[in-house]
């Protein structure tokens, strides 16, 4: 073994202790009686937060854009020990809705500790077709209106020392095929909440930021996209939620599940080449068979 791969090994080794040996203690009591409000609360990642707040005893208000959906949702969280939960169908593509839910979050349960922003709209998981529309419409539901809560919620967070949550992706901090809307809508999260954090901490704000950044995880969604495209191992949308409680609640700027998202970001510049290997090997695609165009006629 040469001096560079003992270095390297070395680099990883020391990495690793320190993300295990800085992570702040999680004190699960700080959550009981949280004003908490949760986008895309009707499934996946959304639904499994909402349950596990609630089993910690927050007060919660979730959205989604399906309220018979969120009413079972809300039946379950109150079953399992939320103090209370209430619910609000939006379209988050309406920035009127993403004024009112926040609005609403705060009028029913006087305040707001955490806002977790969560929700994500529908979009295609293939080559682009050059559908410029489309992506427009994914960045207002995907990044703007993010952008429109947290400035309705910021004031009340001030007053409540608050925490914002922002559940990002990989494929905002590394480029990625077949997904290139959505993944436009992640990097503009992490340029944007990424700057956010610093201009907090320069005002010397009581508002804490965190960005989640999540691999694969094992939603219906998520399953059905990538079926015939890519082989990795997803990962539970219970156990990501709980991570991401975790990160907000001890108020990380930065947080990573799984852990392979960590060194993934880690080393992503150091070897490009291998880099864009690794990341176009990992998919199923035949350019004979799949022939999507890369552009409209």
């Amino acid at each position: 073994m040469n001096l560079y791969v003992k270095l390297l090994l070395c680099s990883i080794c020391v990495a690793f202790i320190a993300v295990r040996w800085s992570a702040p203690s999680f004190n699960k009591e700080s959550l009981k009686g949280a004003r908490v409000l949760v986008t895309g609360a009707s499934t996946g990642i959304g639904e499994q937060l909402a349950y596990h707040y609630a089993r910690l005893g927050a007060q919660l208000v979730i959205t989604a854009r399906r309220g018979n959906v969120l009413e079972q949702v809300v039946s379950k969280c109150l079953e399992m020990g939320a103090q209370r939960a209430l619910y609000v169908a939006a379209d988050m593509a309406k920035p009127s809705d993403a004024d009112h839910v926040v609005q609403y979050a705060i009028e029913q349960l006087g305040g707001l500790d955490y806002l977790v922003l969560n929700h994500i709209g529908p979009s295609p998981y293939k080559m682009w077709d050059g559908d410029v529309e489309h992506t427009r419409w994914l960045l207002e539901v995907n990044f703007l209106s993010y952008v429109q809560m947290t400035q309705k919620a910021l004031p009340t967070l001030e007053k409540s020392k608050g925490t914002i949550v922002v559940l990002s992706s990989l494929l905002g901090k590394i480029c990625g095929p077949f997904a290139l809307p959505y993944a436009a809508t992640k990097f503009a999260l992490n340029g944007f909440f990424g700057g956010l954090q610093h201009e907090l901490a320069m005002q010397k704000s009581n508002v804490s930021l965190t960005i989640c950044i999540l691999g694969l995880i094992d939603t219906d969604s998520a399953m059905e996209k990538i079926k015939g495209y890519i082989n990795m191992t997803a990962y539970p949308a219970h156990e990501a939620a709980w991570h991401v409680i975790e990160a907000g609640a001890t108020r990380q700027s930065e947080a990573f599940y799984p852990w392979y998202t960590y060194y993934a970001c880690l080393f992503r510049d150091w070897f490009p080449y291998f880099r864009d290997q690794a990341i176009q090997n990992s998919y199923t695609y035949n350019p004979q068979v799949n022939k999507e165009p890369v552009t409209k006629s």
